[in-house]
Formats: C-alpha cells, sequence, structure tokens
C-alpha cells in the first residue's frame, strides 16, 4: 500500500499522516505539488513534521515528484491509485474493496484533490459524512482509510 500527498500545505498533517502509515504499514509516502517534505533540499529536518510524525518521518520511506509522473510510474507497475476526494463519480469507502496494490491520493485540506488530477487516477473514493460538515481533517481521512485497506 502507498499514500500520496498532493497539495498538503500543513506540515504537521504530513507528520500525522507519516505517523499513521508506519502504524498501517504503508511502503512508501509519495509527496508531490507543495506539500513538505520531512527534510529540505539542504538536508535540513522540517521540525513540525517530525514533531507530529514522533520520528515516523524517518523511518517510513519517501519521495518527492511530480504528480503526473508519480502517478504514472504507479500504473506502470500494475497499482491501482484511488483518489479520495468527493465527486459525482466517487464510490463510497464502505463499498470499496481496494486492489491487492494500492496507492491513496489525499490532497489539499481546503480545495481537495483538482478536476484536473482526478482524470489521472483509476477510481475516486469517499467517506460518508453523516453531520453537518462536509468532510475530515486530511490527517483523519487519511487515518481511515489506510486501516480501511487493511481490513
Amino acid at each position: 500500500m502507498f499514500v500520496i500527498l498532493h497539495n498538503i500545505r500543513s506540515a504537521y498533517n504530513v507528520g500525522a499522516i507519516f505517523r499513521t502509515a508506519d502504524g498501517a504499514g504503508i511502503e512508501k509516502i509519495f509527496l508531490s505539488g507543495y506539500t513538505p517534505a520531512p527534510t529540505d533540499r539542504f538536508g535540513r529536518v522540517q521540525a513540525e513534521i517530525e514533531k507530529t510524525s514522533l520520528g515516523a518521518s524517518s523511518i517510513v520511506p519517501w519521495q518527492q515528484g511530480d504528480f503526473k509522473e508519480i502517478v504514472d510510474e504507479l500504473q506502470k507497475n500494475g497499482i491501482e491509485v484511488v483518489a479520495i476526494e468527493q465527486a459525482k463519480e466517487s464510490v463510497s469507502l464502505s463499498d470499496f474493496r481496494p486492489a491487492k496494490n494500492t496507492a491513496y491520493v489525499f490532497g489539499n485540506e481546503v480545495t481537495g484533490i483538482q478536476e484536473q488530477d482526478l482524470l489521472l487516477v483509476d477510481k475516486i473514493v469517499d467517506i460518508p459524512m453523516r453531520g453537518k460538515k462536509e468532510s475530515l481533517n486530511v490527517s483523519v481521512a487519511a487515518g481511515i482509510v489506510m486501516y480501511h485497506g487493511l481490513l
């Protein structure tokens, strides 16, 4: 199982996702767009990610890259790329059965995953919302989805 974090703005959310990814046994996290990385281009540790991940950002393998290139490479290797987003063509998480090799895409905390990026993925899955709010925090959503893939 893989995770793609695309245009996540909060280093704290990235750190929380790394921590959950370690617990869920995620093979690798891909960072794209303006998602902050655990280290900067000079190799300095990003303090907020390190703090929130409790060190998982130095355990879980990660790679930065272009979103389309990441998706293309994963698909070429037989990995189903699934965006977690609310869309008219999305399938409810409760009805979704992940493929053996799946990569989950999580997008921006406010705007989600852009339409042009949704066109690149294999499936779109949403988390049913029963309250008045339309969405969950991205790190919470990531945790739900990563552990759903283990069930």
